[in-house]
């Protein structure tokens, strides 16, 4: 009896095949576990419904005049430049592009990442005890790979700087997340000059744009301050960004009780990122307001449980107005085209997706939806920038019964912004119709839609349509895949 006896070639083919399986198993594994692994506590809030007084509806527009020249009109960061101002014990910000990255521009824009930055550290040495947090999303540090001059100052000053542990975080890309998890997370990241800075000047690492490529952030823009004797806050779509200081945003500025449930939705943050937690040293003022308005702060995929119950809750002859820097989350989408179905009244404004900081862009997923929204019978405009995007994130219901709600923040309806991948704060404002915010609101809604005031800042749906077949394929393979930047 003969004993077979593999030779060393074949044990090395089994050996090989061996350890291939065990990597799959472990990275099909890992990713797995990243996509739908627990939340950090304190994320995907739908808080209550609260009481406020002092709000504020805010826009920055950015307009072309009849002689075609391009204006701006600002506000919001001003609103923040007085809140900090009048702030006596606490002032949190968090803001997801701090930077003072240009890109491709050639223009130049105003310098918000300083104008944040000097009034910050202002504040703090007119008042040496007051207890400034920022927080910010890693991106603005090329994810280790280039320092921030912004963040060294201002810790410099005594200002706590936390940067968001974004690896607490699902997986938005699992397909290479799991990848670099297991094979370049641990060497971590270190300043280098191998590539070009893909945002402004300077060089980085590889390993910067290996991080980057996770496609996943801390998304919020909002700041949170005491006025003197209660917190008051303010949530946006704005980012203190030199490129971005063109961009057309929406705020909403109030006080009240929802202003603590923003702060302890920033506490979690902090907690996940392994930073300290302050308590703010400022009263709980809970009395009830008079003007009827409420606020309620969402977060996460709350925030597209709060737009489906808005869409969803619109009745036939009732209207919604949107207006989106990006538009794809497919429960959106189906949630529009039902509300058309029932006769609800709807006009929807996007961005054509052709400019990013000095870049071309292919129109996705905008063109492709909109398309899909149109074959619905739903109407359908641009806005019509020019080398500034179109970056607010808005909708408003408007019932029969003179109730009125509007939504805005930091929140494209995209499902890495809806499902619990990014880190998103929105805000919903409830009232009567007549209530001045609400007014605003609606009033810069229609200002754009239909170009009044002599000020051009939309065009039609032909302007930019497309509909091959093409752009569609792409757009539903990277929204369902995550391989995309939107």
């Amino acid at each position: 009896m003969k004993l077979f006896i593999a030779d060393k070639p074949t044990q090395r083919r089994h050996l090989g095949l061996w350890l291939l399986t065990l990597l799959i198993v472990v990275l099909v594994g890992m990713g797995f576990y990243h996509v739908y692994k627990p939340l950090p506590p304190g994320l995907d809030i739908f808080a209550s419904e609260r009481s406020a007084t002092d709000v504020q509806f805010l826009a920055d527009r950015t307009f072309t005049s009849t002689d075609g020249e391009r204006h701006t009109d600002q506000q919001i960061f001003d609103a923040i430049f007085e809140m900090i101002a009048g702030a006596r014990r606490f002032v949190l910000v968090d803001m997801f592009l701090f930077n003072d990255f240009q890109g491709q521009l050639s223009e130049t824009h105003r310098p918000l990442s300083d104008e944040l930055t000097d009034a910050l550290i202002a504040q703090k040495r007119r008042y040496p005890t007051l207890d400034i947090q920022v927080i910010s999303d890693p991106l603005n540090t090329l994810y280790g790979g280039r320092p921030s001059p912004h963040f060294a100052q201002l810790e410099a000053a005594g200002i706590s700087v936390t940067l968001t542990d974004l690896t607490r975080l699902r997986d938005s890309n699992p397909a290479y997340s799991a990848f670099w998890r297991l094979f370049i997370q641990p060497f971590g990241n270190d300043e280098g000059e191998l590539l070009p800075n893909p945002f402004g000047e300077g060089r980085v690492s590889l390993r910067s744009y290996l991080a980057m490529l996770n496609f996943k952030a801390n998304h919020r823009k909002l700041i949170i301050a005491d006025d003197g004797t209660q917190l008051s806050a303010l949530i946006t779509s704005a980012n203190p960004h030199d490129g971005s200081s063109a961009h057309g945003n929406v705020a909403l500025r109030f006080n009240g009780a929802a202003a603590w449930d923003l702060f302890d939705s920033e506490a979690a943050v902090l907690e996940f990122s392994d930073a300290s937690v302050p308590i703010p040293e400022v009263a709980q003022i809970s009395e009830a307001s008079s003007n009827g308005l409420t606020v309620q702060v969402v977060t996460e995929r709350s925030v597209e449980r709060a737009s489906i119950d808005m869409i969803d809750g619109a009745g036939p002859g009732d209207k919604l107005d949107m207006a989106m820097f990006y538009l794809s989350d497919r429960d959106i989408v189906n949630a529009l085209k039902r509300a058309a179905e029932r006769g609800v009244s709807m006009r929807i404004l996007l961005d054509p997706n052709k400019d990013a900081f000095g870049r071309k862009k292919n129109g996705v997923p905008n063109r492709p939806v909109a398309h899909e929204l149109v074959e619905a019978g739903i109407t359908v405009r641009w806005c019509n920038t020019h080398g500034e995007q179109c970056h607010a994130k808005w909708l408003m219901h408007r019932g029969g019964d003179d109730q009125n709600a509007m939504m805005l923040g930091s929140t494209n309806l995209t499902r890495r912004n809806l499902h619990n991948l990014n880190l998103e704060t929105s805000v919903v404002l409830r009232g009567s119709a007549g209530a001045e915010p609400l007014q605003r609101g609606q009033d810069w809604f229609e200002e754009r839609w239909n170009n009044r005031n002599q000020r051009n800042y939309s065009v039609g749906y032909t302007q930019y349509a497309d509909e091959r077949i093409w752009p569609r394929m792409l757009y539903r393979i990277m929204e369902a895949t995550g391989i995309s930047t939107f």
